[in-house]
């Protein structure tokens, strides 16, 4: 153990920060990764700036605020997922991982039968799915479900009849966020879930007062959520 009188406090610096370079490589779930990225990026800036090793300050000096910022995200993503899924199953706590699109009248955004691919959150204009005659609201997700179907086929036509904005993100992409955090998937299937569920509910609902009153068949068209 002769080596260990000849030890700085800067090698053991150098040993820590190795020690968790390799411990943060061996995480199996982002937050912890990040967390031990916030301390390894932390120790090895202490050292680089003991022995003035200018590429190791700077690059360190981005990494950490770099992964402290991914690390608030992701807290903040399943804390507000949390919350939705206690509340009114709204969806936007998506909104800071999507892509916003124009979308003009007359645009297609997927039709029935196309391979599914995206969500979408409708931000401004209006919105049809032809086949049920269903006109969607600003502020609805859309095309959602077809992430956790089979075939990932739309069942649906979604056309734009007035000029507005939408959200978009992609299924990969939420599966990087799926598998990138156990507890974000879980309220993921949740949320979903729950979603599909109330439809079914509401549908049976209509099917029950439409034995009763025949002869007005549009409200179950209302009934199906998109």
């Amino acid at each position: 153990m002769a080596w260990l009188e000849g030890l700085t406090w800067l090698d053991a610096f150098a040993w820590l920060a190795a020690v968790l370079a390799i411990t943060g490589s061996a995480m199996r779930t982002i937050i912890p990764l990040r967390c031990i990225g916030i301390a390894t990026n932390a120790v090895s800036l202490t050292y680089a700036v003991g022995m003035r090793l200018y590429p190791s300050i700077t690059v360190n000096l981005i990494l950490l605020p770099l992964n402290a910022v991914r690390l608030y995200q992701m807290l903040r993503l399943i804390r507000q997922v949390k919350q939705a899924s206690k509340s009114d199953l709204s969806m936007d706590w998506l909104k800071p991982f999507m892509t916003r699109r124009k979308v003009k009248t007359g645009e297609i955004l997927f039709a029935k039968g196309d391979s599914a691919t995206c969500m979408f959150y409708t931000l401004s204009g209006r919105y049809r799915l032809k086949e049920l005659d269903i006109e969607l609201r600003q502020g609805q997700v859309v095309g959602e479900m077809g992430f956790l179907s089979p075939e990932n086929r739309r069942t649906q036509t979604l056309e734009c009849m007035e000029d507005g904005e939408v959200l978009t993100i992609s299924y990969d992409e939420v599966r990087q966020l799926y598998f990138q955090n156990p507890e974000f998937g879980f309220y993921l299937l949740r949320l979903t879930s729950e979603r599909m569920f109330k439809n079914m509910e509401r549908l049976e609902f209509e099917i029950e007062r439409l034995k009763t009153s025949p002869q007005e068949p549009a409200p179950l068209r209302q009934a199906i959520s998109a």
